[in-house]
């Protein structure tokens, strides 16, 4: 009788194999995007220097674009760092062990954003200067160009509700319409 692949005796000299169910997400430069490497975020004074500095003319990655989908949706009329803040909590739970494992994921997770309707992102207005902004400030989240005021946020609300599950949290941060909390 056969040995099933879960049956079959483990060589201690082979290395542990975890086998992940969904995609993983690495840093790897975007093909369109060779002004990348020459940005450095210490050339820049201000967050909105930095934004002035990154080109946002070449195609975004699938992730990337979700990550600016996000900013856009949540965060357009906010100030910079309340865009950066948006985008650095959609980048924390990537990390993290509690949310799913990417970008795109995190974004359309259910009942997470407000702008996600069916685990579908609408379509930015692409021609607007808030677009342009949204997919610069993807790209310095996404490489960590800028700290942001909430660095270790998880989580983020609208000033304007009071959801429960925020009164077990601590907040970190308000910037103009948002708390954001670890």
């Amino acid at each position: 009788m056969a040995q099933s692949e879960s049956e079959a005796p483990q060589n201690a000299a082979d290395p542990q194999v975890r086998f992940v169910a969904s995609e993983v997400v690495q840093d790897i430069p975007e093909k369109i995007e060779p002004e990348a490497e020459t940005v450095d975020a210490a050339d820049a004074s201000t967050l909105r220097e930095l934004v002035g500095e990154i080109d946002t003319s070449g195609e975004l990655s699938r992730e990337v674009m979700c990550l600016a989908q996000a900013v856009y949706f949540e965060a357009r009329g906010e100030p910079l760092d309340g865009q950066l803040a948006v985008a650095t909590v959609v980048v924390n739970r990537a990390e993290s062990n509690t949310f799913p494992d990417d970008y795109c994921s995190v974004v359309t997770q259910r009942s997470q954003f407000s702008f996600v309707r069916g685990g579908r992102i609408p379509q930015p207005n692409r021609g607007s200067a808030a677009w342009q902004r949204a997919k610069a400030i993807a790209r310095i989240a996404h490489r960590d160009l800028w700290e942001s005021p909430v660095d270790d946020a998880l989580y983020f609300h609208a000033t304007y509700v009071r959801p429960r599950w925020a009164r077990r949290m601590i907040a970190r941060a308000t910037i103009r319409n948002h708390i954001f909390y670890r």
